[in-house]
């Protein structure tokens, strides 16, 4: 009875932990996030009329002559003649915006493919954003002089002369051109992919008479902590590859708190990324350069105090006599982190810029799995039919485990008579029931666990699901049929309005909709094809289980729910079908109470016609 008792308390503290962590963490983190892409929709419907504040991004660089670890400082702040200053347009497939002239940096762009919501007539998403937006981010690419050269390098005041009609194009590159006091020549030419690749080429021509020391440089500032998502499956925050020394994922607040972070490599990339946005330093990957990730407290932002991120990278000094020139060629993406793109960018020599995307540490699982269901999404145009076979492969990938787990499920329920008797006839003696019971497991050849392998298969394939659903950016606002509109997203609809039928709203945590409905039942006719527990403790927890896992599983990605209602549909026939293939009777009736009835009215049939 005490351990009766014991069972019976941790199940119910298990259950308490599980709902508290759904009412008070989960919940508050979905209307955290739907909060935020309500504020993304409002700020890019007022993005037109914004005030333009210019924070001038690195201005004050101060290295050190021939120490290549020397990195960009942060600049003063700026307003004088940013809004007037001319810029260059971008438009491409993907993107529009614009370049500012006055320090030549990237701080307007927005992706055309994408809403900021779901809502079909949704504002476009911003990515870089202007000063005087609140969590605007910018980039720009320059050259810092060692401090013994004498020359008047560009800073964030400096406006640029653009070749051209003044238009970023794929087609058409434009050169951004600026020349010092004492007579540097400095010039990039920026051109553009179909996508969200720029490249930026730096030029600089010493015509000064005198032998100048330059390091090339790029850096991504960042003003505001972003609203996060803040679940351990995903990193949103500064990010880089730094060669040898692999990934490095850093939070904001440990940059504020810990200090800056300083790594050298050949071979990477750096930047900050979002849950589906990201912008990417990538340096020459031939060349070895230093790259720094910084956080400081006491930006600027609509007139209020607010830290300030950067990423940055220097490449080493090039001592250029008078009359020499030099050349560097970088390149900034910013955009959508859609997985085929970004494969492609790491195919094309980015060293690992397929972990731009967070996998997390189950890659080869994660990965395969949405390059399965990309695969059919390719032929059907719908990632929910794609969820539905890929859940069938994998049915059929694992039918021999999954059918010796089932027979073994069978034999067990077979020999469940002589395992009743054996507890009845030594009830006061455990250890004498443990060796009845293993004898019997060595006779017929079983091991009780195999039973447990159908959901130790499936809780791998669950979370790569789920992962998928979560990180990728092809999953964003994908349509299933009729009511489910967004696959990564709950479902909207809730048993306790009867589904919408009802005039009135009920609170997020009661948003128990028709797939997990559908989910529980599956889940509980499953549980009801076997013997129930001769523990009626347990017995009743199996009872209450799926309906714990209802309301668990409604806050889930409406995606992971149907996969998971669709396996069980698919388990349900394929244990009945290795049920009765070895004569085992199936449960299901019995314990519904169907047959008692179905005899019931049997016999009342009988007695009338007699």
């Amino acid at each position: 009875m005490n351990d009766q008792n014991n069972f019976l308390m941790a199940i119910i503290l298990s259950l308490a932990v599980l709902l508290g962590w759904q009412f008070f963490v989960t919940e508050p983190r979905l209307a955290e996030e739907r909060a935020r892409q309500q504020a993304q929709a409002d700020a890019t419907q007022q993005a037109d009329n914004a005030p333009l504040r210019a924070d001038g991004l690195a201005a004050d660089l101060a290295p050190q002559a021939g120490n290549a670890g020397a990195q960009p400082q942060v600049a003063a702040r700026v307003t004088d003649g940013f809004a007037e200053a001319p810029r260059v347009a971008i438009e491409t497939p993907q993107l529009t915006g614009s370049i500012a002239l006055m320090g030549a940096r990237f701080d307007d762009l927005v992706l055309k493919a994408y809403g900021a919501t779901a809502a079909e007539n949704a504002p476009r998403q911003i990515l870089l954003q202007r000063e005087g937006q609140k969590g605007h981010w910018q980039a720009q690419h320059g050259f810092v002089a060692a401090p013994d050269s004498k020359v008047t390098l560009p800073d964030e005041k400096t406006v640029w002369q653009a070749s051209g009609d003044g238009r970023l194009t794929p087609s058409a590159p434009v050169t951004l051109r600026h020349v010092t006091p004492e007579g540097l020549v400095l010039s990039q030419t920026i051109s553009v992919d179909d996508n969200f690749m720029f490249t930026i080429t730096q030029r600089a021509q010493n015509a000064t008479g005198e032998t100048l020391t330059l390091y090339p440089f790029g850096q991504i500032a960042r003003t505001g902590t972003p609203r996060l998502t803040d679940l351990f499956i995903l990193h949103e925050g500064p990010i880089g590859f730094f060669g040898e020394e692999g990934l490095n994922e850093i939070d904001y607040d440990d940059l504020l708190s810990d200090g800056p972070v300083k790594q050298s490599a050949t071979g990477g990339w750096l930047g900050m990324t979002d849950k589906y946005w990201a912008a990417a330093l990538i340096p020459p990957q031939e060349q070895a350069f230093t790259g720094r990730f910084t956080g400081h407290a006491d930006g600027q932002m609509g007139g209020q105090s607010a830290p300030v991120y950067r990423s940055d990278f220097l490449l080493a000094g090039t001592t250029l006599a008078p009359g020499q020139s030099l050349e560097s060629t970088s390149r900034f993406f910013a955009g959508a982190k859609r997985v085929d793109v970004i494969d492609a960018y790491a195919d094309s020599g980015i060293t690992r810029f397929d972990l731009l995307i967070d996998w997390g540490w189950f890659y080869f699982l994660t990965k395969p799995m949405f390059n399965a269901l990309a695969l059919f999404y390719a032929f059907f145009g719908n990632y929910g039919i794609a969820i539905l076979l890929v859940t069938v492969l994998i049915k059929l990938a694992f039918f021999p485990l999954a059918n010796r787990s089932y027979e073994t499920m069978a034999k067990m329920k077979k020999l469940q008579p002589r395992m009743l008797q054996i507890r009845e006839v030594h009830k006061d003696d455990r250890q004498a029931q443990q060796q009845e019971l293993m004898k019997i497991y060595r006779e017929e050849k079983l091991n009780p666990l195999a039973g447990c392998l159908p959901i130790l298969i499936q809780i791998p394939v669950f979370f790569s699901i789920y992962k998928v659903l979560f990180v990728t950016i092809d999953m964003r606002h994908q349509p299933f049929f009729g009511w489910i509109q967004d696959l990564s997203a709950p479902d909207p609809t809730s048993l306790f309005n009867l589904f919408g039928l009802l005039p009135y709203d009920v609170p997020s945590f009661l948003l128990i909709g028709i797939w997990p409905v559908l989910m529980g039942l599956t889940m509980y006719v499953q549980m009801q094809m076997n013997p129930p527990p001769p523990d009626p403790i347990q017995a009743r927890m199996f009872q209450i289980l799926p309906i714990f896992f209802t309301f668990i599983l409604a806050g889930f990605p409406a995606g992971l729910v149907i996969y998971w209602a669709w396996n069980n549909f698919l388990s349900l026939l394929q244990q009945g079908y290795i049920m009765r293939r070895h004569g085992v009777e199936i449960e299901l009736f019995k314990n519904l109470g169907l047959r008692r009835k179905a005899a019931q009215q049997g016999d009342d049939h009988d007695g009338s016609t007699g």
